[in-house]
């Protein structure tokens, strides 16, 4: 485990006991550090009590003694306006961190890959991290994905760091740079922390900071904001730049025709591997992902067949379009994850006869990107606090019940999928939302949905269940 040895003998505050607060408060107190911890939530104050750590009411304490405040990726920092208590922190002289720019300044000799992008980079951070384990090398996985920085094991000179940013994230570290850093796509998202699309692309963008040849930028080009990212690092000049595509040829990068992926980073444009053969990686958004992670394990020292023959035996991530039964002929898929409407649109992409459970706490711009896909739907479920507006954007459009809860929601989808009993047909749990009204996150809402199909009667399929789940990738 981690000791931040940095930090030994120092006060450090940590607000949030979420997951990675909670570790990073463990992982300080190993270290020596003084630690102050705190959450507003009474229920994680008592159970990191329990666990021994420390606690200090941050509201009420002197900000002139501790270093630092390492806060949990999901504490505001800049919009609407700061947390009283980083805003407390930053007045007192006092730098506000994340545990992620804890690892970094602990970890100093391993290399680091990062990860990141409006959807699609847990897939792309676990099939990569698939790809160089199975390469042979060392490499923890973690961050966004699953594992907190500070619960990865501690590694040298000869190992790999790889880590699924998320703007929070990259917001709150600072003495990184990145190895190889990947950038798929961007579309406006967490708008309620970075207060607009220019701030949050700008936030994005901060994961190639420093970066000079002979690190490597991965670039995702088939959307025109992630498109000019790619166009000013061309500009600078400073690092080698990747571009990869899951739809149509790029000089010089990774890219995907027709389901084949073709590797064009030495010149040669070598066809490498038809991922239409890997059943776990369906639709052209998993092509730019499977692009992505052969690229950054290319970058980061894997031999293209190898690369190419790890893709083949990716089981899939867990919440990410991950088949869980199939009952009766008709399909059971966990695409949690999908917590706005672009990256329920690349599921609802992917199936021609779908009942549709949807809602949740909804981000802005609901569901109306959706239009091009209401044709698929055969009947919507909708649930959580959006249901009322999910069912006006469908009115008229498709067929849908307000159904409240994942329960009713995965128990009549059923019955209404095996009674119609239409050739592919797929009960989809695709939120485009949030999952906070109900769950705790949208790994709670998976499991429940898996749990809801478990009880289902019906002749079942034998199915390969994913086994990349967040936390279970070291």
């Amino acid at each position: 485990m981690i000791e931040p040895f940095p930090f030994a003998q120092l006060p450090v505050a940590v607000f949030g006991l979420g997951r990675s607060g909670a570790a990073a408060a463990r992982a300080l107190g190993r270290a020596e550090a003084e630690v102050w911890a705190w959450d507003d939530d009474p229920a994680r104050r008592a159970a990191a009590a329990e666990a021994g750590v420390p606690l200090v009411d941050l509201y009420a304490c002197d900000w002139r003694e501790p270093v630092s405040l390492v806060a949990s990726p999901g504490v505001p920092l800049t919009h609407p306006a700061p947390h009283p208590v980083v805003a407390a922190a930053r007045a007192a002289g006092c730098e506000v961190i994340g545990d992620i720019e804890v690892l970094a300044r602990t970890m100093r000799d391993a290399r680091y890959i990062g990860i990141t992008g409006t959807n699609g980079k847990s897939t792309t951070t676990a099939l990569a991290g698939h790809i160089l384990a199975l390469a042979g090398q060392t490499v923890e996985v973690g961050g966004n994905l699953g594992t907190p920085a500070l619960s990865l094991e501690p590694l040298g000179i000869e190992g790999t760091y790889l880590l699924e940013m998320s703007s929070y994230q990259i917001d709150l570290t600072f003495s990184i740079t990145f190895d190889v850093a990947a950038l798929l796509n961007l579309s406006p998202d967490h708008l309620d922390r970075h207060g607009d699309f220019e701030t949050y692309v700008a936030v994005k963008s901060r994961i190639f900071h420093r970066q000079t040849d002979p690190r490597v930028a991965v670039v995702g080009v088939d959307y025109e904001p992630s498109r000019r990212v790619f166009d000013a690092l061309v500009a600078q000049a400073d690092q080698r730049i990747v571009p990869i595509s899951g739809r149509e040829r790029v000089a010089g990068g990774v890219y995907v025709i027709d389901g084949v992926l073709h590797d064009d980073m030495e010149g040669k444009r070598v066809p490498a591997l038809d991922l239409k053969e890997v059943a776990t990686l369906p639709g052209e958004h998993n092509w730019q992902n499977a692009a992505a992670a052969y690229a950054v394990a290319r970058a980061a020292g894997v031999d293209a067949p190898v690369a190419a023959a790890c893709l083949r035996s990716f089981p899939g991530l867990a919440h990410r379009m991950e088949l869980v039964a199939v009952i009766d002929g008709v399909r059971f898929v966990n695409d949690s994850k999908a917590t706005n409407a672009e990256a329920a649109a690349r599921a609802l992409a992917c199936y021609d006869a779908i009942y549709w459970i949807a809602g949740g706490r909804a981000k802005a711009g609901g569901i109306a990107a959706l239009a091009p896909y209401f044709p698929r739907i055969r009947h919507a479920y909708l649930i959580g606090e959006a249901a009322k507006d999910f069912a006006t954007a469908l009115e008229g459009e498709v067929a849908y019940s307000i159904t409240g809860e994942l329960t009713a929601a995965v128990s009549l989808a059923a019955a209404e999928a095996k009674k119609e009993g239409c050739d592919n047909a797929v009960v989809l749990l695709s939120p485009a939302c949030a999952s906070f009204d109900q769950f705790s996150d949208f790994e709670a809402r998976g499991a429940a949905f898996r749990e809801l199909v478990d009880v289902l009667p019906g002749e079942r399929e034998e199915v390969a269940i994913a086994a990349v789940s967040r936390g279970a990738v070291h």
